[in-house]
């Protein structure tokens, strides 16, 4: 992210860089074009509806989770709505049914219930289903929906299990689907998705052919600086050649890769056990929950490894969690009280998890333009009573 001055924005803060926005959707924008395919934002990594603007001609649309996500998009971006869920309830899939273009259900028993009401949307609401190839690919169990047991998704042994039980009934158990979805990846590159379309094709061909789409799912971290594009292309022309269908990829950390920063600020320094603790106004499990969920180790601006510059701290949150700790990290200058931190690629999967746990606050929301930063959001106590009752 391009520099700014961390004391230009109050603490804590997100900013986003929209320049660099606007460069992964060019990405996204020659693969869509050259691959022949249609590219989603997935908005469970990144919903920042104020820079919708700078998104809507690369992109088709949005891929939802839900009611409330789906309503997000409807609302705000535009273009096409799909939505998928482990499982619907009625009344949101009534809803569902109004304001999307595809609905993709995750299980046969889902299907088999809800068809009744899908059937008046036949035509205007192309309906799929969540295969599970049970190929392993993801680095990290929590983000695998390949794990043995996952929910997600139906394995081969479903497929075959459905089929034969509607052609007992004398029925095509896929009537009324027009389209499948893998979703297996987690910030992988080309060679992982080429691996993941072998195993679908292995397990699930008899299915594909006819259908006429296919959702490669997203966890294509198509704009980092090593990601093979070319071989994306190609992995995606020659799917959609083979099948004769459209395929459709949804990004949603590749679209906000790189493009902001999470700042804060030192709130006291607690010295234990040989270790010093800065104290600071960011928490890692309300304001960057990956942090302890992945987990992995944040870059912050200046800083380097444990011992590596001459003065090495813990950057801890302010929630009462023992465990809300970001990693120990070493400056060149001594940190004091006031002292400002910049922790990198804060952009994804960081807005959309926050919460207010403890009461603590929500960070405030600002972007980057042009050499200027502009505050758009900030919250309160009110967004806090606002969540209980």
């Amino acid at each position: 992210m391009s520099s700014f001055d961390p004391r230009s924005v109050p603490s804590p803060c997100y900013v986003v860089d929209r320049g660099i926005l606007k460069k992964n959707a060019e990405i996204l924008a020659r693969v869509r074009r050259d691959a022949g395919c249609r590219i989603l934002l997935a908005l469970k990594g990144f919903a920042l509806f104020a820079l919708f603007d700078d998104l809507r001609e690369s992109l088709d649309g949005v891929c939802a989770s839900g009611l409330h996500e789906a309503l997000l998009g409807r609302e705000e971006f535009g273009g096409e709505v799909h939505t998928y869920g482990p499982a619907y309830k009625e009344k949101d899939l009534v809803r569902l049914l109004e304001i999307s273009n595809h609905i993709v259900f995750n299980s046969f028993g889902q299907w088999r219930r809800f068809r009744p009401l899908t059937l008046p949307h036949d035509g205007k609401v192309r309906f799929g289903l969540r295969l599970n190839p049970e190929h392993r690919e993801a680095g990290t169990e929590i983000y695998d929906p390949s794990a043995p047991g996952s929910r997600l998704g139906v394995t081969r042994a479903g497929f075959l299990a459905a089929e034969e039980d509607a052609a007992a009934r004398g029925e095509n158990f896929l009537e009324g689907i027009t389209g499948l979805h893998v979703h297996n990846l987690c910030e992988q590159n080309a060679d992982a998705l080429e691996r993941t379309v072998a195993a679908v094709e292995e397990k699930f061909g008899p299915w594909i052919g006819g259908l006429e789409w296919f959702n490669l799912g997203g966890g294509h971290h198509i704009t980092r600086a090593d990601y093979d594009v070319e071989g994306l292309i190609r992995i995606v022309r020659r799917f959609r050649e083979k099948w004769g269908t459209e395929v459709i990829l949804e990004p949603g950390e590749a679209i906000a890769l790189g493009s902001g920063v999470l700042v804060g600020e030192v709130l006291d320094l607690v010295r234990n056990g040989g270790i010093t603790t800065a104290v600071l106004d960011v928490s890692a499990t309300c304001h960057m929950p990956d942090v302890l969920e992945m987990p992995y180790r944040p870059e912050v601006r200046g800083a380097g490894r444990p011992g590596e510059k001459a003065h090495t701290y813990r950057l801890g949150g302010p929630s009462c969690l023992a465990g809300d700790v970001v990693g120990d990290y070493s400056f060149d200058r001594p940190l004091e009280t006031g002292s400002r931190i910049v922790f990198e690629d804060m952009a994804h999967y960081t807005m959309v998890k926050t919460t207010t746990f403890n009461g603590v606050p929500l960070p405030s929301i600002a972007v980057f333009d042009a050499g200027a930063v502009r505050v758009i959001r900030e919250f309160g106590y009110a967004d806090f009573k606002g969540r209980l009752s």
